[in-house]
């Protein structure tokens, strides 16, 4: 649990601030659960720079509660959580000033999203939270507000948290709830987790993760490890700790999330899932008399295909299929084995090209036109999807082939060209797996919106 929290002071010497404004926000990861937001008497004139800055004045602070007043209501808010500031240092040393001055020692674990920015987000020319917010497309109001620069790294931090592929953030957050001696039951655990599509993470007792996994339902698929009879079931069993989760809304996202994830993580029991997971492919042949063939092999990394499958009934379902849409011939493709013309050809569903009837250019041209429309090499396109709530959808951008990353954005901002969305681009690593679990994913759902550009 986190306290994203944001204070506003007098001004003046160091450690002679008071505090004006102060603002909380207790998060878990994936929600707002709790807020704290109030005004404060310091009981000190505010400085005439901080009073044009912020637009908090002595008058209006007259009748705002005392710091003393709101310290039991901040004990509270905070308890067994990590602190989280842009620049924390400062935050956290005014707080404790405060505290100090009342006698009580306030003592807690914080983090950074500057210091987690320049970590996560090297690529940007400053890491002030107003220029980096305008700069990742994330709304804010109220700036120099407590409650608006709260909100502000709320959503930054949320943004942090989905970079932070190897999970560095979330390790130390569960490091500290180790030194605590929590050990939470599997009940307890499955307690907490949503109903809903995303990819969720399990962690044994040193924080590491031992296994990433991805479901259109997350509680449902981590009660099948917690009562399965598998070797990897009982090892998940006895070693969990924890388990985290990202909500994606998109099946797509999730499946590139956790392709990824698993890479740069290397769970140990993920070791089938680190291999392709799609051992056959679909390769272009040309025959001795001029006739593109398309065959069904075993993957081979060093021949280029077209599309992949996971299975070898899932291809040939797959070759069928699009053998009989573009009017291709099943012998040329492997599917029908005979020394004389095809039995599609008997009964007038092929043309002739297995007995060199019609010509190898009017039918290769049908066979170019399959493999233009099933790869997406040189193609640039937006793949439109679920969000994570009513009010969001999500968007995977393909730019010249190559997979650039995704991001979700409200239904008021509307996505049309690829400099949109670019903005607010969470960038992810594009790789021959990633590649194949894109065409497959719109191979198997025919109803998704895609924008070309």
């Amino acid at each position: 649990m986190y306290a994203i929290l944001d204070i506003e002071t007098t001004g003046g010497q160091f450690n002679e601030e008071g505090i004006t404004e102060i603002a909380i926000y207790k998060f878990d990861g994936h929600q707002i659960v709790d807020q704290f937001i109030s005004l404060v008497n310091p009981e000190i004139p505010i400085q005439p720079f901080v009073v044009k800055l912020t637009g908090i004045n002595n008058a209006m602070l007259r009748s705002a509660p005392k710091f003393y007043e709101v310290a039991k209501r901040i004990i509270e808010i905070t308890d067994d959580c990590i602190l989280v500031a842009h620049n924390a240092d400062f935050d956290y040393r005014i707080l404790r000033t405060e505290f100090r001055r009342l006698g009580y020692d306030f003592n807690t674990k914080t983090l950074c999203t500057v210091e987690l920015s320049k970590k996560l987000l090297p690529e940007q020319n400053s890491h002030s939270l107003g220029k980096l917010v305008r700069a990742l497309g994330i709304p804010m109001a109220d700036r120099h507000r407590a409650s608006g620069d709260a909100m502000a790294t709320v959503k930054l931090f949320k943004m942090l948290l989905e970079k932070d592929l190897e999970k560095t953030i979330v390790k130390d957050f569960i490091k500290i709830e180790v030194e605590k001696g929590i050990a939470p039951k599997l009940l307890d655990i499955l307690r907490e987790l949503p109903t809903k599509t995303g990819v969720y993470y399990i962690h044994n007792q040193s924080g590491n993760i031992i296994y990433i996994g991805k479901s259109n339902n997350i509680k449902k698929r981590v009660n099948q490890h917690f009562t399965g009879i598998t070797n990897k079931s009982k090892r998940i069993q006895n070693e969990v700790f924890a388990v985290n989760f990202e909500e994606t809304g998109s099946e797509l996202i999730a499946l590139l999330k956790e392709s990824q994830e698993i890479k740069v993580n290397k769970p140990i029991l993920n070791r089938a899932q680190r291999k392709n997971i799609f051992i056959y492919a679909l390769y272009l042949e040309n025959s001795s008399n001029g006739y593109l063939s398309l065959k069904l092999q075993k993957t081979d990394g060093r021949k280029k295909e077209i599309t992949s499958f996971a299975s070898l009934q899932e291809g040939k379902s797959f070759l069928f299929n699009i053998t009989e849409k573009y009017k291709l011939c099943q012998k040329l493709n492997g599917l029908y084995e005979s020394k004389k013309e095809c039995f599609q050809y008997n009964i007038k569903e092929c043309d002739g090209a297995c007995i060199n009837i019609v010509s190898p250019e009017i039918y290769n041209e049908r066979v170019q036109n399959f493999i233009s429309n099933y790869t997406f090499e040189n193609k640039s396109m937006i793949i439109i999807g679920r969000g994570r709530n009513i009010n969001e959808r999500s968007a995977v951008l393909v730019e010249n082939g190559v997979y650039k990353g995704y991001a979700f954005y409200d239904l008021n901002y509307q996505i049309t060209n690829a400099n949109i969305l670019k903005n607010i681009l969470i960038p992810m690593d594009s790789n021959r797996d990633i590649q194949r679990i894109i065409q497959s994913y719109i191979r198997k759902n025919k109803g998704i919106k895609i924008i070309h550009f």
